[in-house]
């Protein structure tokens, strides 16, 4: 099981969009690698459906988006046509054919609890570095929150920029709160003042508006 920090695992797989090389895809970017148990589930055509209207948002944070479950890629090409006619929205990202699970094996996609042969549904947030940052397991029946994991890129990419943490139910443009590491006259310099609730609780504004 890949954990959080790890050096994801690199593989060479066919996509939709081709035979791809995982880490040189990835080159400077960040990345979302999400699974699904199986091709034609009605909970995943809504979920990709929605990443496809997202794109444009995971571009703008510098993210790559790649699909990925246990069925070929002719298979994904054919439900494609059924996510573009119920959603509106035709799959804009590539989706890895992994029949015989060594993609999923690789990053611990398979439960023996929920399946022996379907993969999860994972979600992988895998830094410019090549490093997990962030891995959500959902149940089969709850759909994936894509507005939820965007905030979370935000929030990865704003506390990788500055020494800063996010509180609870942060959006972007909120206040943040200053890391215990950085001293009161270093949060003055550094952020023009700050907002003391608590010594160890200290608010200042998003830094990056």
């Amino acid at each position: 099981m890949v954990q959080l920090g790890d050096l994801v695992p690199d593989f060479e797989a066919d996509t939709t969009q081709g035979k791809l090389q995982f880490h040189a895809w990835l080159a400077d970017s960040w990345g979302i690698l999400f699974s699904h148990p199986k091709d034609f589930t009605p909970v995943c055509t809504t979920e990709l459906g929605e990443v496809a209207r997202l794109l444009p948002e995971f571009e703008r944070r510098s993210t790559k988006v790649i699909g990925l479950s246990v069925d070929d890629v002719g298979s994904h090409l054919r439900w494609e046509s059924d996510i573009a006619e119920i959603r509106g929205y035709s799959v804009n990202f590539p989706m890895i054919g992994d029949a015989d699970r060594r993609v999923a094996n690789l990053y611990g996609m398979i439960h023996s609890n929920a399946s022996d042969t379907l993969t999860v549904r994972s979600v992988f947030v895998i830094d410019p570095a090549k490093r997990l940052r962030l891995e959500m397991t959902y149940p089969a029946s709850v759909g994936r929150n894509f507005v939820e994991i965007l905030r979370v890129l935000d929030a990865l990419q704003l506390t990788d920029e500055f020494p800063v943490a996010t509180p609870v139910n942060w959006q972007q443009g909120e206040e943040v709160i200053v890391v215990n590491s950085v001293s009161d006259d270093e949060a003055s310099r550094r952020f023009d003042g700050f907002r003391e609730t608590k010594p160890y609780l200290r608010f200042v504004k998003d830094p990056k508006t």
